[in-house]
């Protein structure tokens, strides 16, 4: 077996972590393509894999999960067949809760001891990606009910893509702001403001424990 592979079978927030990162890559390739709804729905299920193990390597309820990517997978195979909104915007609010939860259940995971290992510690990078991933689902929700929620300098009228999003849920939780895109519909607004406030409380309450306990752990 492969060193890498032993390590993240090892570590298995590190695995999700580097499969999250490797997506932010690999997502520019996959849009525009005509095969790239199919690699992206593949890739897709990749990630969902990934989370659904760390799920349930913590202590939080396991069943909600699996049900969350049962009904993911079902979607995902109606969307490849037909194409609708109904689907699309279901679709995307039931990602959006997986993710939501899984980040919850990894949170749980670091808070629930006094130490900070090391998959503890990719943990909290893996959080933050599933969180990014969540909130550009919402986002995607949003845009779905509300055309034209969200605008950007390169082609302002059009639909933004799945990686404008995800670019956007980035730039917002990491408190960057870039703006190339912004909200522009009162409740487009309101989803950005609130994933402005769970990146504060994020690195505020969760990555600064870390910290702390990592400090201790040296000084011991």
């Amino acid at each position: 077996m492969p060193p890498l592979l032993q390590y993240f079978i090892r570590l298995p927030s590190a695995g999700l972590l580097f499969i999250q990162l490797l997506g932010v890559l690999l997502y520019p390739l996959m849009e525009g393509t005509q095969i790239g709804p199919a690699l992206l729905g593949a890739f897709g299920i990749v990630v969902l894999g990934a989370a659904l193990r760390m799920v349930r390597r913590s202590a939080a309820v396991t069943w909600i999960a699996l049900v969350l990517a049962a009904a993911i997978l079902v979607l995902m195979l109606a969307n490849t067949l037909a194409s609708a909104w109904e689907i699309k915007l279901s679709l995307a609010l039931l990602e959006s809760a997986f993710y939501f939860y899984a980040a919850g259940s990894l949170i749980f995971y670091m808070m629930e001891d006094q130490r900070a290992t090391t998959d503890e510690l990719f943990a909290a990078g893996a959080t933050f990606t599933l969180l990014a991933w969540a909130f550009a689902y919402l986002f995607m929700a949003c845009q779905l009910v509300a055309p034209d929620s969200f605008v950007g300098q390169v082609n302002p009228g059009a639909t933004r893509s799945w990686m404008d999003l995800l670019f956007l849920s980035f730039t917002t939780l990491s408190g960057v702001g870039v703006g190339d895109i912004l909200p522009l519909k009162p409740f487009a607004r309101a989803l950005v403001m609130l994933e402005e406030f769970a990146g504060v409380m994020y690195f505020t309450l969760v990555v600064s424990r870390l910290i702390g306990l990592t400090i201790l752990g040296a000084r011991r």
